[in-house]
């Protein structure tokens, strides 16, 4: 899974420009406003967030060990699994968590590399992964789309 995270506030691993929580959150709203339509329209009760970093519980209780990180996680039920007994019901969460997703981009970007847009391509890819568990595909399926 890697490293534990050492990133400063708003910082990248040294690598170019800084994109702080203002500019994540809108890279965020950017990759759902890009949704195609007749996905956009299909999205039911669910929202998408952005944390700083998963909490050390967390990780726990999925059984990631220390080093391990999460970039993002879906919490809801799937499309896939609701009934005609679901409803009122709290909205599905889709987070995506900025501090580990920040080193990833900058992990994954090569020197000289604009680190906004390998930012912008690392958010694009997680928010579809998650988006992905929403209409109930799995690790396996999410794999073989590339997310």
């Amino acid at each position: 899974m890697g490293e534990a995270l050492e990133i400063r506030p708003y910082e990248t691993a040294g690598q170019g420009a800084a994109v702080d929580a203002e500019r994540f959150q809108e890279l965020v709203d950017e990759a759902v406003a890009s949704l195609p339509a007749e996905i956009a329209a299909r999205l039911d009760n669910v929202d998408v967030e952005v944390e700083r970093a998963p909490s050390r519980a967390l990780l726990e209780r999925m059984g990631i060990g220390r080093g391990g990180t999460l970039l993002g996680l879906y919490h809801g039920v799937p499309q896939t699994r609701r009934t005609h007994a679901y409803g009122a019901v709290l909205p599905d969460r889709v987070v995506i968590y900025r501090r580990p997703v920040l080193r990833a981009a900058a992990e994954e970007a090569a020197e000289g590399d604009d680190l906004e847009e390998a930012v912008r391509e690392a958010v694009r890819r997680k928010v579809l992964h998650e988006i992905g568990h929403h209409f109930g595909l799995d690790e396996a399926d999410l794999d073989r789309l590339g997310y």
